[in-house]
């Protein structure tokens, strides 16, 4: 499963390659400037989901270059530096950083921050329901591309009625994509609607019980239909969903 693409501009070498094995190994693609400079040259020919911005450049100050970037990228910026006082954190806020992360960090702490600043950024507020989705919602049951969602005996059946033999986990999972068509859920909230306990960003569950039910349902997992993974983010149900009774 791909992720996001981060952009990381810093002039410690040995930091980068910290950065870059930990992240590559999560899945994300990974992209490195030294300086300003080169900075604004990669965003000429990249697009980054999110750019990781240290304020110790050798050749302009990391927060002057807010304003430039935001001319090129929508991309969320992290500022990562070795300045921890709290008035350098809300003046890197106030310029328009989305987050603000001191050095020295752990990268499992910097891998979260990434998760929790894509997940606002992308989805923001999570829209409020339409009437289509609040008819989804209430339906006994469902059908979207050949398949019947019985939320009456947990359970999918095809189109010669045949189950699909979903477990508890994987039902509840595609009912909460299927009754909210077009509109991507992160992992966060599909584990809410779906789970009981605590959120882990580390918790593969998720990713591992929509493989399941893409097999389930024939989705080519290399260019899913139905089930559309968004990137650094969750997933989407594209499928056209309607209530039968």
């Amino acid at each position: 499963m791909h992720k996001a693409t981060v952009l990381t501009v810093d002039d410690d070498e040995n930091l980068q390659i910290v950065m870059r094995q930990y992240l590559e190994q999560n899945g994300y693609q990974f992209i490195s400037a030294m300086s300003g400079a080169e900075l604004m040259s990669k965003l000429d020919v990249a697009h980054p989901d999110i750019i990781l911005l240290d304020l110790n450049l050798p050749d302009q100050d990391g927060l002057s270059l807010l304003t430039a970037i935001r001319s090129k990228s929508k991309a969320p910026v992290i500022v990562v530096s070795g300045k921890n006082e709290t008035a350098d954190r809300i003046v890197g806020l106030e310029m328009g950083a989305d987050d603000y992360l001191t050095k020295p960090f752990e990268m499992r702490e910097l891998s979260a921050r990434i998760k929790a600043v894509l997940r606002r950024s992308a989805s923001t507020e999570k829209p409020a329901a339409s009437e289509a989705e609040s008819s989804l919602g209430k339906a006994k049951r469902l059908s979207f591309s050949g398949w019947v969602l019985d939320r009456m005996q947990y359970q999918l059946f095809d189109a010669e009625g045949k189950p699909a033999d979903l477990t508890s986990g994987e039902f509840k999972l595609l009912e909460a994509l299927v009754v909210a068509p077009n509109r991507v859920l992160s992992r966060e909230q599909l584990f809410e609607l779906t789970r009981q306990g605590e959120f882990d960003v580390y918790d593969r569950v998720i990713d591992i019980q929509i493989a399941r039910i893409r097999k389930k349902l024939s989705d080519d997992p290399q260019n899913p239909s139905l089930i559309k993974t968004v990137r650094g983010v969750g997933y989407m149900f594209c499928g056209e969903a309607k209530v039968l009774d």
